[in-house]
């Protein structure tokens, strides 16, 4: 199995200052992954980024927008279109640190598609939120959408996108709202609680591509059990019935118990887990082409590493036993890196990664409810039927 990693320290420049987005977090993963031999592993390429020109960011963004990006990249003071806000404060290069992540993923997917490797991942991409004319959320380019752009234009007929970050992956099903060729799935904390404000069950797709989006938002609290159970009582259904040529998953570590801006309540271990489920459809419905990327994360000590280096160990190969110690040398960077943060002793929380299947009408809880509610939404437009647990 030949795995791409598309990955050069310069990707750590997408850095707003004293915020939420660290790019510690991404640091640190990469060193994680490294120490524990997950990038030395047989078949591993790791191929630094190129930045994408104007001609690809022009696939998904206005050109006026990208050029308000190179005017506030220079250090002049701009407040439209979604920057100089607190979400998305300018910095100096800032469309260089953008286009660099925006290229990187790009790569990991024309690769994929080409055959040129199995899988591949860029760990630091994921900026699922923004719009074709504003940044929006952290995000100032929208590089999966400007991935899977590239893979549509290499002649791809059917794409999945699978999002399992905390926040809805309102950016790319924006981008491929009225496309039949792109299915858009998302598993997200609803949006009643938490930012965006979107990705109700009932947004299914535009008048051009109904069935194209689909949504599962969950409740505040949700759990490893319960997220599970959703993810499998939904995703293996759609993406079955849609038979994409290539998976493209942004795996954000939001979902964590300890995140500070969210709500879920997941483990390393129901992550880890979840990514064993999308290498399975990946390998069972596209054939194996799966593209992976970064996305959200928060607790960029306690979670994110460990969170992503599980997923490049599932990519790369055989996953990680959660009993395996965090090395000694990590562990003193991520101290020193981050004073005072909790740092993980091995790569488990010893989390519950097993789930009840979903049963519908059986006393249903919150999250039933929301099973229930995307399956009555989404389903009919594969044909299949919201009330068979079979489908």
């Amino acid at each position: 199995m030949s795995t791409l990693v598309v990955w050069d320290e310069r990707l750590l420049r997408y850095d707003m200052g004293d915020h939420p987005l660290d790019p510690v977090r991404v640091e640190l993963t990469m060193d994680l992954a490294r120490r524990l031999g997950v990038l030395d592993r047989p078949g591993v390429t790791i191929e630094p980024a190129e930045p994408a020109t104007d001609a690809m960011l022009e696939t998904v963004h206005d050109p006026d927008y990208i050029a308000v990006v190179k005017a506030a990249s220079t250090g002049r003071r701009i407040g439209i279109m979604g920057l100089g806000t607190t979400d998305n404060p300018t910095f100096v290069g800032m469309h260089d640190a953008s286009a660099l992540i925006t290229g990187a993923t790009r790569r990991a997917a024309e690769a994929v598609w080409t055959g040129a490797s199995a899988r591949a991942v860029s760990i630091s991409g994921g900026l699922h939120h923004a719009m074709p004319d504003r940044a929006s959320g952290f995000c100032v380019y929208n590089d999966p959408a400007v991935a899977i752009k590239r893979v549509l234009e290499l002649g791809a007929q059917r794409v999945a996108y699978v999002d399992i970050d905390v926040h809805h992956g309102d950016g790319v099903q924006e981008v491929f709202w009225d496309d039949p060729r792109v299915l858009t799935v998302s598993l997200h904390e609803s949006p009643r609680t938490l930012f965006p404000g979107t990705g109700f069950p009932d947004e299914t797709g535009g008048p051009g591509a109904p069935g194209s989006a689909v949504n599962v938002a969950l409740p505040p609290g949700t759990d490893d059990r319960a997220w599970l159970r959703a993810f499998h009582a939904v995703v293996p259904g759609v993406l079955r019935a849609f038979q994409p040529q290539l998976l493209f998953t942004q795996c954000g570590a939001d979902t964590y118990r300890h995140d500070p801006l969210a709500n879920l309540q997941l483990t390393v271990d129901g992550q880890r887990a979840a990514y064993l489920a999308l290498r399975d459809l990946a390998d069972e419905v596209a054939d194996g082409k799966w593209v992976a990327s970064g996305g959200g994360g928060y607790a960029l000590v306690e979670c994110v590493p460990r969170a992503w280096t599980h997923l490049m160990a599932v990519m790369t190969g055989e996953a990680l036993d959660g009993a395996t110690p965090t090395p000694a040398e990590w562990r003193d960077l991520a101290a020193r890196r981050r004073p005072g943060a909790p740092v993980p002793q091995t790569m488990s929380d010893g989390g519950d990664a097993g789930y009840d299947a979903w049963v519908p009408g059986e006393s249903p809880d919150a999250v039933d409810r929301t099973i229930m509610a995307t399956r009555r939404a989404a389903y009919p437009f594969f044909g299949l039927d919201p009330h068979d647990p079979r489908d």
